[in-house]
């Protein structure tokens, strides 16, 4: 069944058709907090009230360097060159104006660079990215250039799941500002904090059980835990001090969320997380509506055929990890934090009364 998106592209006349996605890509080798402030909000908000942009998101990304992978989506194809050089100008001025003084040659970042270099892609496609020494080559530091958009069909699954995921990625790079703006996120704490509740929020409302819920985070932290187990980059050293530190309230809080959701009373919410929960709820609507339609169809990681999955009770857990996850890198957390969070989430919730799996 073809998505609604390319029917409209095929029976719109090209001039008012929306445009192709744009991806800009902005290499800046420091926080991203006054990038995404400075320059992308205002951008942003300046082409959308000018009607010029229908959709954009961002995601943080390290290949050949950390840099911001900025996605804009023309209002029609008309208006693609005014966007292209409106928001080149602008990153070009961010850039000048306060530069990323840090360079990535060394260290514990390279080295996490080089083993997701590793993990991700083949020995053929390394090759065509690789310098002299073996190791990654990197850009240079506070660039910008316009490269190929490559949605990630396999992950999403098919066009109509890439369709929901970029106005799913709409709203999180929206949420994640908001909260760059309005919150100390800089501070550990706090940023730790926000995004174990955005996580509690999500896994709530997409799977409503907490015996669900558990498996879920327990499977999450697995394999954040499992693809670095030669590294130290999700090491588990401090855990249980931790988990001994803040598993009480964090326990807590994750009942106070699970009974609000549960009972649909989303107002008892923090105020940035009851639009959060709003969101999740109408994103979970829309997988559950495009698996029953079988338009989801997903790619196997084993080097099996691709499969299609027609059960929202399946589609929802296999969605939600991605989602999760980039939410997540927006926010700037490390994958060691990330196995953490799923960690002590799990834990909480077993040991307020999940049974353990195995004992189902």
């Amino acid at each position: 069944m073809t998505s609604p998106a390319l029917e409209t592209a095929r029976t719109t006349p090209p001039e008012t058709a929306p445009g192709e996605w744009q991806a800009l890509h902005i290499f800046y080798a420091a926080s991203p907090r006054p990038l995404l402030l400075e320059c992308v909000k205002p951008l942003v908000e300046e082409l959308t009230e000018q009607g010029l942009l229908s959709g954009h998101f961002f995601i943080n990304y390290w290949l050949q360097g950390p840099h911001v992978r900025l996605r804009l989506k023309p209002s029609s194809a008309a208006a693609t060159q005014e966007v292209r050089e409106r928001a080149y100008a602008a990153v070009e001025a961010f850039l000048r104006r306060r530069p990323a003084l840090y360079e990535v040659k060394a260290g514990f970042l390279a080295d996490l660079y080089n083993t997701l270099f590793e993990l991700e892609y083949t020995e053929d496609q390394r090759e065509l990215l690789m310098g002299p020494d073996g190791r990654m080559l990197l850009r240079d530091n506070n660039s910008a250039s316009f490269e190929e958009y490559e949605p990630e069909y396999g992950k999403y699954g098919g066009p109509a799941g890439v369709e929901l995921a970029e106005w799913h990625f709409e709203h999180s790079s929206d949420l994640v500002v908001e909260s760059l703006r309005s919150m100390n996120l800089h501070l550990r704490t706090v940023l730790l904090g926000v995004s174990a509740q955005l996580m509690m929020v999500m896994s709530a409302v997409f799977l409503g059980e907490d015996e669900e819920i558990a498996r879920f985070l327990e499977h999450y932290h697995a394999f954040w835990d499992g693809a670095f187990s030669d590294t130290n980059f999700t090491a588990r050293k401090g855990y249980d001090r931790a988990y001994t530190e803040m598993g009480p309230e964090l326990g807590r809080r994750f009942g106070e969320i699970r009974a609000a959701i549960a009972k649909g009373t989303d107002d008892e919410l923090p105020g940035f997380l009851r639009g959060w929960a709003a969101h999740c709820r109408e994103l979970a609507g829309r997988v559950r509506e495009l698996a029953v339609r079988g338009e989801l169809e997903f790619q196997s990681w084993s080097g099996g055929d691709d499969f299609r999955v027609t059960d929202p009770v399946r589609a929802l857990p296999i969605l939600m990890s991605p989602y999760m996850h980039m939410t997540n890198n927006r926010m700037s957390v490390t994958i060691r934090d990330e196995a953490f969070l799923s960690y002590v989430l799990a834990r909480a919730l077993r040991e307020s009364g999940a049974p353990p799996e195995g004992e189902r």
